[in-house]
């Protein structure tokens, strides 16, 4: 498959380098919402909008800095965009679900922080991705991420039916089901060819 069809860019993104189990990047979400199937599925629809607009608002803007020879400019302007698009789907979320707002408590406005988030616009500006390529690299991503809540999700909803040791209660299972997690995921490297 050609790396630069758009299809590979999305399989690449959504399970070869799964952001959060190949990269690591967005394990504060990842282990701290993933504890209910119906607040990580929410979450990873958020975060997956956010990765999709500032994907887009990153594109422009890396052009835009091209064309003003600013580039050094970009860690600062990917900053203010994903911020602004956190306040949007923050402020979205309170006046449509307050349940899920409160739910998702204080990592909403921490997507802020979210490196995943950051890290996409990094990836695509470094890999030199047209606007397409962009826009399907954050749906891979998102979708990616979205896929790791849910299933890390599920492994804890059927860890709570389970007799489990008290020595590896609680944060110790979840980052040991974490690690084997993203060990299973390293199968998906041999789709790249």
């Amino acid at each position: 498959m050609n790396s630069d069809s758009l299809g590979y860019i999305f399989i690449n993104a959504l399970l070869i380098n799964n952001f959060v189990l190949a990269y690591f990047l967005g394990i504060c979400p990842f282990l701290g919402v993933s504890a209910k199937l119906s607040t990580a599925w929410r979450m990873g629809a958020a975060v997956s909008f956010v990765m999709l607009v500032s994907s887009a608002a990153a594109y422009g803007i890396y052009q835009l800095l091209l064309a003003i020879d600013a580039t050094y400019l970009k860690l600062v302007a990917y900053v203010v965009v994903i911020a602004a698009c956190v306040q949007l789907v923050e402020m979205f979320v309170k006046k449509t679900s307050p349940a899920l707002f409160q739910a998702l408590g204080i990592f909403l406005p921490l997507i802020t922080t979210n490196c995943a988030i950051l890290g996409l616009a990094l990836f695509q500006t470094s890999r030199d991705y047209n606007f397409w390529q962009s826009l399907v690299f954050a749906l891979g991503a998102g979708g990616g991420f979205t896929l790791a809540l849910v299933i890390m999700a599920g492994l804890r909803h059927e860890l709570r039916l389970a007799q489990i040791p008290n020595l590896v209660e609680g944060t110790a299972l979840t980052l040991m089901l974490a690690g084997i997690l993203s060990m299973s995921f390293m199968g998906f490297a041999g789709l790249g060819g």
